[in-house]
């Protein structure tokens, strides 16, 4: 259960065996990118095929959020998993696009846009 006095929480959803949703709300600043931070510690990792990142619920996203996407980004590459951002609202996807990383992530505009990628074929 998130901790209601948190700036921003995390929802894990397990789609498949093999890919996680991480469904953000709240604003993600320097006070609060922690709450991103384990989950995506906790499942970025060679047993997942994806990662995707649901920032559809964030009202706020501020520079130590971004950080906190780009070194998961960073994991992701590096453990050979997809990551996957869904940023559809203002306020996720200005500031991604503003810093150019939406040259770096993989940005689709809702949650069934990513998970189809993974379920489809099955």
């Amino acid at each position: 259960m998130p901790d209601p006095t948190a700036l921003a929480s995390v929802v894990v959803d397990r789609i498949t065996s093999d890919v996680v949703v991480l469904h953000v709300s709240g604003e993600l600043d320097t006070t609060s990118s922690s709450e991103l931070n384990g989950p995506l510690d906790s499942h970025v990792v060679e047993a997942n095929r994806a990662v995707v990142v649901d920032l559809a619920g964030v009202k706020f996203l501020g520079s130590a959020g971004l950080e906190a996407l780009v070194l998961g980004q960073q994991r992701a590459s590096r453990a050979g998993v997809d990551f996957i951002v869904v940023a559809a609202a203002r306020a996720a996807l200005r500031p991604i696009e503003a810093t150019g990383l939406d040259s770096v992530f993989t940005i689709v505009r809702s949650v069934d846009e990513a998970v189809e990628r993974y379920t489809a074929s099955k």
